[in-house]
């Protein structure tokens, strides 16, 4: 890392992002699978720029998670395929036809260049426990509060049942 990083640096705590749009990705290998010693070194910057046709990796965490923290526990959520560009930023909602996987926690860069780790910060489930399947759409919602997709989807269920 440069020593003219503003995250490293701590000069940045603030939102600079006015607008952003949403990503739209789809599911291309769902995962199986949990570990408790991971060793997942998030990086300390909050956003990273996404390109069309970019594939990552989503993996969950359960523990208290932010950019420039470890990560021990996790479970293995899917890859995904980004279907347009954009700006990924911590704290993103991150919603499929299942439910919201959770928040946007930061990112792990072990298998850099081949992929990204995508870390979350939600329920301590895999992609397999989730029912997701291949094709399936995954959103990240900017500026989006994913307690709020919660409660609709928990509504959602209610009427259902």
């Amino acid at each position: 890392m440069s020593n003219s990083d503003p995250y490293t640096r701590k000069l940045v705590n603030t939102n600079y992002y006015a607008q952003r749009n949403d990503l739209v990705s789809r599911v291309v290998a769902v995962l199986r699978g949990r570990l408790d010693n991971r060793n997942l070194e998030l990086i300390p910057q909050p956003s990273r720029t996404i390109r069309q046709g970019e594939i990552h990796e989503l993996i969950v965490t359960d523990e208290n998670a932010a950019p420039g923290c470890q990560v021990q526990r996790i479970a293995y959520v899917a890859f995904v395929e980004f279907l347009n560009g954009g700006v990924l930023l911590h704290n993103d909602c991150v919603l499929t036809g299942k439910g919201c996987l959770g928040t946007l926690a930061g990112y792990d860069l072990s298998h850099f260049p081949n992929h990204m780790n995508v870390v979350l910060q939600g329920s301590l489930k895999s992609g397999e426990d989730w029912g997701l399947e291949v094709g399936m759409q995954v959103v990240f919602k900017a500026h989006t509060d994913c307690s709020q997709h919660q409660t609709e989807n928990n509504k959602t269920k209610e009427r259902v049942e």
